[in-house]
């Protein structure tokens, strides 16, 4: 063997026990091992549910907020038709928005994804003692439409990943 070949395999040799060594004390020394789970949440916050929910596990109550009868029951129906969860069809005062989305702790995910069939027009309002996990979807009078599946995914991927709100700490993933 070369010279050259001997000096070349030594120079391989450290720089990949210098790999090894900085990739042991990168894990280590690793300050976020704890990131993702409730450890560290001060007392007394909400656990935020943001996983993102199968739309079978997504219950929803729709409120009609327009002066345009019988919309909540066939936005309802077009929900149902996409496997959601209905519980409740009522009425609201009217408002101007497209549509505003009401949750608690344990329906954030679900808000999350109810988010992309309004293609993120909706505004969004978190009720921290909310106790249940459904979503109010209160349609306005500037809804026309819902999404279509290929919106859907499109909105999903620009939304990114579901955010707890402030004043909560997100829920431990469950693996």
């Amino acid at each position: 063997m070369s010279f050259a070949r001997v000096r070349a395999l030594v120079v391989v040799g450290l720089l990949a026990v210098t790999a090894l060594v900085f990739v042991v004390v990168a894990v280590v020394r690793d300050s976020q091992s704890n990131a993702g789970t409730a450890k560290g949440c001060p007392d007394g916050w909400p656990l935020a549910d943001i996983a993102l929910r199968d739309r079978k596990d997504v219950k929803i109550n729709v409120l009609n907020g327009t002066d345009q009868p019988g919309l909540a029951r066939q936005v309802a129906d077009e929900f149902r038709n996409r496997q959601f969860q209905i519980k409740k069809i009522t009425n609201e005062k009217p408002i101007d928005d497209i549509a505003v989305l009401r949750y608690g702790p344990k329906g954030v995910g679900s808000a999350h994804l109810l988010r992309a069939y309004f293609l993120d027009n909706a505004e969004t309002k978190y009720q921290p003692e909310r106790q249940d996990d459904s979503v109010d979807v209160v349609l306005g009078n500037g809804f026309q439409q819902l999404a279509t599946t290929t919106e859907v995914n499109q909105s999903l991927g620009d939304l990114g990943a579901a955010e707890a709100p402030p004043g909560t700490c997100p829920m431990p993933v469950k693996k």
